[in-house]
């Protein structure tokens, strides 16, 4: 572990959804430690205040991706953009996709939310031609966190077979997916294939395996390889500033720190080595640490959410110290053995 016991001990003094990865990930805990401060995240702080917002119809702010337009609530106001936010355009967080995201992603126990999936089955349709919720919309990153949520929580297995399959159908011929294919669109794009990777292996680690479905998911990691995580294939130019600005929530923005940790998970579930064309990005990664071994948060991704899990800009934030510190401990440990 990277960390001294001063930035390890601020990092332990955090919601159960950050304590219980810092256990697992960074101190070495035994699984009897980090499981039982996981099982506090559906009762205790963000994942409780989370599950409280949820409607009695199953969602959250009465909608599938936005809240629904009859809903009446009183989120937190909206974030201003930031100078440096590359013009991205403001959207509410708060509505069911991003919620369930939220809390499968802090590791809170799907038993807790009961009969959800099918409440949500009953009622929530995409803004999209008003599709059913559990068979999924045109957007590879929505349909990425709908996989992986439907099968957390225990979807209908056929319609989740159905979006599984709507991966295979709208791969690109490159590997990687691109959301705007729609639009006619058949260029992958950083942005989708990192949202759909996650999905994919999020669902591969709940069903225990798909060879067909990690075979796609290996070939839209390879689309980002060949990139270095960082540049355009045609011209070797870093792709965006994006690239290498560091937020969390990550949301549906791509960084080198969210790629690196879908890696740095994907090598785990595959029983493979950091491939050495990460070195780039993890470089990138590594000259954001600070002295003490934090990160700061350098931008948000502005929008309406329920509540704030992360400091404001220019502060230490211990989700990206959590994900940046995994990240380099584990391509370090690679580098050491090998």
């Amino acid at each position: 572990m990277s960390l001294d016991a001063t930035t390890l001990d601020w990092l332990l003094d955090s919601d159960p959804a950050i304590r219980w990865q810092v256990e697992r990930d960074l101190q070495g805990a035994p699984p009897e430690v980090w499981e039982a401060t996981r099982a506090r995240v559906s009762r205790e702080g963000w994942g409780a205040r989370l599950l409280a917002k949820q409607g009695a119809d199953g969602q959250w702010a009465g909608g599938a991706y936005f809240p629904g337009e009859s809903w009446q609530g009183d989120p937190a106001p909206d974030e201003p953009p930031h100078p440096d936010d590359d013009g991205e355009q403001a959207q509410p967080w708060i509505a069911t996709t991003w919620s369930l995201t939220s809390l499968r992603e802090w590791g809170a126990d799907p038993a807790v939310l009961g009969d959800t999936a099918e409440r949500i089955d009953a009622v929530s349709r995409w803004e999209y031609d008003e599709l059913p919720y559990w068979s999924g919309e045109v957007d590879a990153c929505i349909n990425g966190m709908t996989l992986a949520n439907g099968q957390w929580l225990g979807a209908d297995p056929e319609k989740l077979a159905l979006l599984r399959q709507w991966f295979l159908d709208h791969e690109m011929a490159e590997g990687g997916w691109n959301c705007a294919w729609v639009d006619g669109s058949t260029r992958a794009s950083f942005h989708s294939t990192i949202n759909t990777l996650k999905g994919l292996l999020a669902f591969e680690e709940l069903v225990g395996g798909d060879a067909e479905l990690a075979a796609a998911r290996h070939r839209g990691e390879a689309y980002l390889l060949e990139r270095h995580l960082l540049f355009r294939a045609s011209t070797g130019d870093k792709v965006a500033p994006w690239a290498t600005h560091v937020a969390y929530p990550f949301r549906w923005v791509y960084s080198a720190m969210n790629a690196l940790d879908h890696f740095r998970r994907a090598a785990a579930h595959d029983g493979a080595e950091p491939d050495p064309r990460l070195a780039e990005a993890v470089e990138a990664v590594h000259a954001d640490r600070q002295a003490d071994g934090t990160w700061i948060q350098e931008r948000r991704h502005p929008g309406r959410v329920w509540f704030e899990v992360d400091v404001p800009v220019g502060e230490r934030s211990k989700w990206l110290t959590l994900y940046g510190t995994r990240v380099l401990d584990w391509w370090d440990a690679a580098r050491t053995a090998a």
